[in-house]
C-alpha cells in the first residue's frame, strides 16, 4: 500500500501552529513505517489543476489528509477533500461536507442549535449590523473569536470582553477581524470548566468516545480568563503554556457529567457526518450545564496532542489509532 500525506504548504517563516501539520505527517509516517506501509508527503496548494496532476502522478492507494488551511486560509480547508472526491481517491478523515460544516464556526453553531444541542449564544456581523442568536443578552461577557481559523489563532486574554451593549460588541468584533483571519464573531463566555472529547472511528460508521480530558488552568490569577489562548497552545515560554494542563482523572461525582458529554460528542459524530477521527470541545458552567464550543473534524494527531493522549489513556497504541483511521478511509 502507498499512502500520500497531504498537508499545508508551509513557508519558511511559518508560526508553530502551521508547522504542526508537518510534525503530524512525520509522526504518522513513522507509525506507518513500523507497520510496513510506504508513505510520502505533498504540500497542498490552491492550484487545483496542478494538484490534480501531482496527486495522479503519485498514484497513491489512499491519501492521509492533514490539510488544515490552504494558502494560510482555514476557510479553504474543504478544497482538499473536495478535490479527492472529484478524483475518486480514497482519503482519511471527514468528508468535504463535514469539513465545511465544522470549519465555519457560525454554520456549525446553527447546525447544533437546529439539532437541539447546547452551544453558547452568539452574535455576528451580518450586512454591517450585529445580529444576536440563541438568546444573547447585554451586558454580558463574550469571547471574540475567528469564524474560520483553528488552533486558537488570535485568541488572548483581551478576547474576553464585557459588552455593556450591542454597539460595544459590534465595535469589538469589527476591530478584531483582521487578527482573527478576516472574519470574527462573539459567543457568550461560559465561565467554568473546559473539556475535550476525542472520537475515533469504530465499526461501520460508528465511533468510540475516548476518555474525556479536562483542561486545567493552574495558578491562574483570579482576574485572568480561563481560556486556551494561542500562547497556551504554542508559546513554550508563556505562563499560559506552562500552567494550562490536561487531566484524565476525575472524581466519581463527575461521572454523570462525563456521560452527558460523551452522549453529546457521539451525537455530533452523527449530526455532522464525521469520519475517521474528531474532537468536540465543551465548556461547563457553574450549574453543571454543558455547552459545545466547537466540533473539530481534523484535530491534531501530533504525538503530544490531546487526541493521541486520549487514545493512550484508552490503552490504544499509536499503531492501533493510525490503522483504524487508515482502514476507515473512503
Amino acid at each position: 500500500m502507498r499512502i500520500l500525506f497531504l498537508h499545508d504548504d508551509i513557508p519558511t517563516d511559518a508560526p508553530p501552529d502551521a508547522v504542526d501539520a508537518v510534525v503530524q505527517a512525520e509522526f504518522i509516517g513513522k507509525v506507518l513505517s513500523q507497520c510496513g506501509i510506504e508513505s510520502s508527503r505533498m504540500a497542498f496548494t490552491a492550484d487545483l489543476s496542478a494538484m490534480r496532476k501531482r496527486i495522479a502522478a503519485a498514484a497513491p492507494d489512499l491519501v492521509f489528509n492533514l490539510v488544515e488551511s490552504v494558502g494560510g486560509a482555514g476557510r479553504l480547508i474543504h478544497l482538499a477533500p473536495a478535490l479527492l472526491d472529484a478524483m475518486a481517491v480514497p482519503y482519511t478523515g471527514a468528508g468535504t461536507e463535514a469539513m465545511f460544516l465544522t470549519s465555519n464556526k457560525l454554520l456549525a453553531k446553527r447546525w447544533l442549535a437546529r439539532g437541539n444541542m447546547p452551544t453558547p449564544a452568539w452574535a455576528e456581523i451580518n450586512r454591517g449590523r450585529l445580529m444576536a442568536h440563541g438568546g444573547a443578552v447585554f451586558p454580558a461577557k463574550y469571547l471574540v473569536k475567528s469564524v474560520w481559523e483553528e488552533a486558537s489563532i488570535g485568541i488572548d486574554d483581551s478576547s474576553v470582553i464585557l459588552a455593556a451593549a450591542a454597539e460595544t460588541l459590534e465595535s469589538e468584533i469589527k476591530i478584531r477581524r483582521q487578527q482573527l483571519g478576516g472574519d470574527a464573531f462573539a459567543e457568550v463566555y461560559v465561565d467554568g470548566r473546559e473539556f475535550n472529547l476525542s472520537l475515533l472511528t469504530e465499526g461501520l460508521g460508528g465511533c468510540e468516545v475516548l476518555p474525556p480530558a479536562e483542561i486545567k488552568f493552574v495558578g491562574y490569577p483570579a482576574d485572568k480568563p480561563r481560556i486556551v489562548t494561542y500562547a497556551a497552545k504554542w508559546d513554550e515560554s508563556a505562563f499560559e503554556y506552562v500552567n494550562t494542563t490536561r487531566t484524565f482523572d476525575f472524581a466519581t461525582a463527575d461521572r454523570p457529567l462525563l456521560d452527558t458529554l460523551s452522549d453529546l460528542a457521539r451525537r455530533c459524530w452523527t449530526v455532522f457526518g464525521l469520519r475517521g477521527y474528531a474532537r468536540v470541545d465543551f465548556r461547563v458552567d457553574a450549574a453543571g450545564c454543558p455547552f459545545i464550543l466547537e466540533v473539530n473534524a481534523n484535530p491534531c494527531l501530533a504525538p503530544d496532542a490531546g487526541f493521541m493522549a486520549a487514545a493512550a489513556n484508552a490503552g490504544l497504541s499509536n499503531q492501533a489509532v493510525v490503522t483504524r483511521i487508515v482502514e476507515d478511509a473512503r
